[in-house]
């Protein structure tokens, strides 16, 4: 059970390591957040069951890598992490980009009462966590960027975000395999982009869908 606990060097030199091999540039601010926020999710863990994931050293690549991952694709002045659970990617995100707005979204009121508690220790004042599922959320404006980390299918993020989203609005879902078959579904309505994804640490194909609502010929 040793090494189920947090050692927060061994956890640090992997965080850099990984971050160095995908081109992710970490401040010293940055790193220190980072892994305050994976000791609050180890200790947490234990009582809450926010992940599968026990090992601190596998959370690293697993969630914080696999979630930093998105940066280059985060454009826009607010984000809706859905389905956040323990703050996957939407945490980890904010970190790296305070300049954003992030409402972390999730109907677990455990996992919300955690990303509360991690919101209040790491100051993170532009992150709102808040219960709610996703159908039900009325927020008071669409938002630029909604993240999805392995939700649900395409038609059915893209049926229960509907509310959440303008025409404007750009869908980021991560998946494992391409799902082709749920790309074949959501056309011609949505375009969609298919971008492979690389997570330090991490076995197993990655992708990321970057979902837009199509460009009707009516309104060229």
């Amino acid at each position: 059970m040793a090494k189920l606990e947090f050692d927060r060097s061994a956890c640090q030199q992997r965080l850099s390591d990984g971050a160095a091999r995908m081109g992710i540039a970490l401040s010293e601010l940055q790193q220190h957040q980072l892994l305050d926020y994976l000791a609050l999710m180890t200790k947490w863990n234990k009582a809450y069951n926010l992940t599968a994931v026990r090992d601190p050293m596998e959370m690293v690549g697993r969630h914080i890598l696999d979630s930093l991952v998105l940066l280059p694709y985060l454009k826009g002045n607010n984000c809706l992490d859905m389905g956040t659970g323990p703050g996957l990617p939407g945490i980890p995100l904010a970190i790296m980009r305070p300049d954003i707005s992030f409402t972390l979204l999730d109907s677990n009121s455990k996992k919300v009462r955690f990303l509360r508690q991690v919101v209040l220790e790491l100051g993170m004042n532009h992150c709102q966590p808040v219960h709610s599922r996703i159908e039900a959320y009325q927020p008071h404006y669409p938002f630029k960027v909604l993240t999805a980390r392995a939700l649900t299918s395409l038609p059915k993020l893209l049926d229960l975000s509907q509310a959440l989203r303008s025409d404007e609005s750009e869908l980021l879902a991560m998946k494992g395999r391409v799902p082709d078959l749920e790309i074949e579904e959501i056309k011609p309505n949505y375009d969609c982009t298919v971008i492979p994804l690389q997570v330090a640490f991490t076995e197993g194909e990655r992708c990321l869908l970057r979902i837009k609502r199509a460009v009707s010929e009516e309104s060229l």
